[in-house]
């Protein structure tokens, strides 16, 4: 059993930024030498997280307006009137989504569906430096 751990950094808007990162997994399972077993990704933070959806940019501004209508970001919330910082949208929205997603793959191919891709979603209220963490558990 091996167990490796890469990095994934991009630069996001905020905003409900959706970005497709299957390339990215796919270059760090390549890169691992890891066959048969699980990936999973974690975005460290409490205003992203990580899904799986078809990435075209109709579903990708479903998915923005669904959040919009569930978790608006123009009512009031009790952690900007703590904290005055505009994002307590952005943390309700990501503790919903989630920080990670789990992967099985074999013969270092991720077993996605034919439309299934993975995305990060930054939700802040500002572009951000955004790190994932992509851990391989195989043989």
């Amino acid at each position: 059993m091996t167990i490796t751990t890469a990095t994934i950094r991009r630069s996001t808007h905020g905003f409900t930024d959706v970005q497709d990162i299957t390339e990215d997994l796919s270059r760090c399972l390549s890169e691992s030498g890891v066959q048969n077993g699980l990936l999973t990704v974690f975005v460290p933070g409490s205003t992203a997280g990580v899904t799986t959806i078809e990435f075209e940019p109709g579903v990708v501004e479903d998915l923005r307006q669904a959040f919009e209508r569930l978790i608006p970001q123009s009512i009031r919330y009790g952690h900007d009137a703590r904290w005055g910082d505009g994002n307590g949208f952005a943390h309700v929205r990501a503790s919903l989504l989630g920080p990670s997603v789990t992967i099985p793959f074999r013969k270092r191919s991720l077993l996605l569906g034919t439309w299934q891709q993975v995305v990060l979603v930054d939700f802040d209220n500002r572009p951000r430096e955004r790190e994932a963490v992509v851990q391989i558990l195989g043989s």
